[in-house]
């Protein structure tokens, strides 16, 4: 995953790599294709994204494109996913009522219009990483390159499962739904369907943050304003638990200078254990606006390694004491670009954080959700949060008589 605030270069970036990765595809000795189609599959969400044009093909959202023999193309439209998913829903529920709408809830449902869901809560943006995963656990491609510029932010893309997972629990929680899908019968079908898309948001949470699946590559603009911009947006990935792998500046048409920017990065992920290459983006001159120019641009980009990032690496020690009078401490690497702005709570099994204004649920291990936050500090660039357990959930021993 190839991630970048609008301007960075983000879309041309990720091309190169796509075509560097399916040149290697295509000279791989011995090896022979597991199918016919390509080894690679580059993948945009942006719905005016350059990219079709750039590489030569003709723009047909929703489906792959050849590109070359090794590399295909996939671009995303977000509201044709959307209208594509919300019609086959609807039309599941019609099939299940008769055409007759027992339950005043399906007729309710079947007449939403799709351009409508755009507006419940992370809905698009999770059809669109749905689509990307079924792609990803097709077998058809070896590797999956995705372009996440043009979403807006990108950040608030990746965290759009845990959002609607937790709006649809607000909405009709859990238990109350699997009660009443018991109750009626008619409901069952409604309560299967929410549950399919609670299962699929944890699938995809924890896609996402798998260090041994997923690859995330940072870019950054090499003047100021990726200077500027460097420290939360590193500090953001720490907080989502990205598997980073790499920092891309690049210096742009303009030929920037990206040292600053370098040296930011370098300064913010040193003493990482999970330490992601940095690098500078090589300037090639000339528009990279066709196929033969783009093939100039040498970008690398490593994959998958295995090594957790942020707080998908976050630690669990037991401080002493036992019974109630235990005390747990719960840490990660953490960069808090602004530490008067760090704001924590609590919602159920989740800690809620807050860094650079951006605010994300961390899901706490299962000895933690019996427990309270006794306190919280930040210190040489980790975070970490102390919790003692809670009387009224935590087991105790029955007393002898």
């Amino acid at each position: 995953m190839l991630l970048g605030s609008g301007g960075a270069g983000t879309s041309v970036l990720s091309a190169a790599g796509a075509l560097i990765a399916a040149q290697a595809q295509r000279t791989r000795g011995g090896v022979p294709p597991l199918h016919d189609s390509a080894g690679v599959l580059l993948v945009t969400l942006d719905p005016r994204s350059p990219l079709p044009a750039q590489l030569g093909v003709f723009r047909r959202p929703g489906e792959p494109v050849a590109v070359t023999g090794e590399l295909d193309l996939l671009h995303l439209d977000p509201l044709a996913a959307v209208e594509s998913a919300w019609h086959d829903f609807t039309a599941a529920l019609l099939t299940v009522a008769g055409g007759r709408h027992p339950l005043p809830l399906v007729g309710t449902l079947a007449s939403v219009a799709p351009g409508e869901m755009t507006a419940l809560p992370g809905a698009q943006e999770f059809l669109l990483l749905r689509r990307i995963r079924d792609a990803a656990t097709s077998g058809r491609w070896d590797r999956i390159v995705v372009d996440l510029s043009g979403v807006g932010d990108p950040f608030a893309l990746l965290r759009a499962p845990t959002l609607l997972a937790t709006t649809v629990e607000r909405l009709w929680p859990r238990h109350r739904r699997l009660a009443q899908a018991s109750e009626q019968p008619a409901l069952a079908q409604l309560a299967g369907a929410v549950e399919s898309i609670g299962r699929d948001c944890d699938d995809l949470r924890e896609l996402l943050a798998d260090p041994s699946a997923v690859a995330a590559h940072l870019v950054l603009d090499g003047g100021e304003r990726g200077r500027r911009q460097c420290p939360d947006q590193l500090a953001i990935a720490e907080l989502l638990g990205l598997p980073l792998r790499s920092v891309l500046v690049n210096p742009g048409a303009g030929g920037l200078d990206p040292q600053p920017v370098l040296e930011c990065a370098a300064e913010l992920l040193s003493g990482a254990p999970a330490q992601p290459q940095i690098a500078a983006v090589p300037h090639v001159d000339g528009p990279l606006d066709r196929l033969s120019r783009l093939r100039r641009l040498t970008v690398d980009l490593p994959g998958p390694d295995g090594r957790a990032h942020g707080s998908g690496a976050l630690e669990v020690v037991h401080r002493g004491g036992s019974g109630l009078e235990a005390v747990y401490e719960l840490s990660w690497r953490q960069g808090l670009p602004e530490p008067d702005r760090l704001v924590l709570g609590r919602s159920g099994d989740d800690l809620l954080v807050t860094v650079s204004g951006f605010r994300h649920p961390v899901r706490l291990p299962s000895v933690l959700r019996r427990c309270t936050v006794a306190g919280a500090q930040w210190a040489h660039g980790r975070l970490t949060v102390e919790f003692t357990p809670d009387p009224a959930v935590w087991p105790q021993r029955a007393g002898r008589r």
